[in-house]
């Protein structure tokens, strides 16, 4: 009985699951489509900084690339938009994804890559922005070689001292086979140091720097007394001669740290990249692009030829003029390839040197004034039997 009483009647209703299934599959898909991002979370958070930090919207951006407006983007901002150039994949997905679901990132490119080829525009407005900068850094660096070339013929302070250079070596080698020579290499400079007299501390140089300043100082006294203390003060005033050297040579040192053969490779760059604007050229007169951004890019091609030519001019002259001044000074000799600048390397050095023992000499000639009744020779007699660098009298600077 209780069974048939409260027995449950079997449900007539069947469980429609197509219903619910209908409800859940929009919803996923939606959420889904929501989390769906064509770009990676970090490339598109930096875009968005970006935009941010140069204040600038899509539009702005857009319509300056559209007319080839260089100097309202700047070089800063083309190099990054360079740099956030989206892949193949990335490219497909921002033009077949629904633009709704884009972030802030996403609509940017996507509205970038709209432009006929945007990112070729990029590139050679990138190009134009900095071409000035670098036209202007070039023609400094060969200015300072071609003023270092100069500054070395020119110099009567640096012949001087070669010549004094020249007398000690043939002094010292008197009675050998190079007691005569008519010429040296110049890097004979750098080893004047190890030179050294008998009392194992006093060099060459010593010598050679005191002998100059002593002649300098005689040339500028007016009055040609011999006492002690004017004798000191000429050779003061020589030594001040010999010190102003280093300054006198200031563009050699400069051109001794730069690498021409980065120069030379900059200015390759810089005419093959014209090739690139012309080949932007050539695509926007193709298809029809905006006749602002032709103007502006034939207006730029018309100077830039012309600033090409001439720096490739004066990289030619600069070139030749370090050749002309390292046979001059060091001889027709076969120099390594790897430093056509090395000339201006040695004399640096020697520079550095030379500033330290015109100090020394300066020092032992003030101890003189209190010292010395005369003022006595700086360079003891030299053990002759020491070697003294190269001289050679076919090759090197003959004085």
């Amino acid at each position: 009985m209780i069974e048939t009483l409260f027995m449950a009647k079997p449900s007539t209703l069947v469980p429609n699951h197509s219903t619910n299934e209908s409800m859940v599959q929009p919803m996923a898909a939606d959420v889904t489509q929501k989390n769906m991002r064509v770009l990676d979370p970090h490339k598109s958070r930096n875009i968005a900084i970006l935009l941010r930090a140069f204040n600038l919207t899509i539009d702005e951006v857009c319509e300056c690339i559209l007319q080839g407006n260089v100097d309202s983007l700047g070089s800063e901002l083309l190099g990054s938009l360079l740099k956030m150039a989206p892949t193949m994949e990335e490219e497909i997905g921002l033009k077949e994804m629904n633009d709704a679901l884009f972030d802030p990132a996403e609509k940017f490119l996507k509205a970038v890559i709209d432009i006929p080829f945007a990112f070729k525009r990029v590139d050679a407005m990138l190009y134009i922005s900095t071409f000035d900068t670098e036209v202007d850094y070039l023609k400094g660096s060969f200015d300072t070689i071609k003023s270092a070339c100069r500054q070395l013929r020119n110099s009567r302070m640096f012949i001087k001292l070669l010549e004094a250079v020249l007398i000690a070596g043939n002094r010292l080698n008197t009675g050998t086979n190079r007691g005569d020579a008519h010429a040296f290499k110049l890097d004979t400079l750098l080893k004047l140091i190890d030179v050294k007299g008998i009392d194992g501390k006093t060099t060459l140089l010593h010598f050679v720097v005191q002998e100059i300043a002593r002649t300098e100082g005689r040339v500028s006294r007016v009055k040609q007394q011999f006492e002690l203390c004017d004798e000191v003060e000429s050779t003061k005033r020589g030594l001040e001669v010999v010190s102003s050297l280093s300054g006198e040579l200031s563009s050699v040192k400069k051109a001794a740290t730069m690498d021409i053969d980065l120069l030379l490779k900059e200015v390759r760059r810089l005419a093959n990249g014209l090739t690139k604007i012309n080949e932007m050229v050539a695509l926007s007169e193709r298809f029809g692009s905006d006749k602002q951004f032709l103007d502006s890019m034939n207006m730029f091609l018309k100077k830039a030829g012309h600033d090409i030519a001439k720096i490739e001019g004066e990289e030619r002259e600069s070139v030749s003029m370090v050749k002309e001044t390292t046979e001059y000074f060091h001889g027709s000799l076969t120099l390594d390839e790897s430093q056509p600048l090395w000339i201006f390397m040695v004399v640096r050095d020697f520079l550095l040197v030379l500033d330290r023992v015109s100090k020394e000499v300066g020092k032992i000639n003030e101890r003189t004034i209190v010292g010395s009744q005369s003022l006595p020779s700086v360079f003891p007699r030299f053990n002759r039997l020491q070697d003294f660098g190269s001289f050679d009298s076919e090759d090197g600077l003959t004085v």
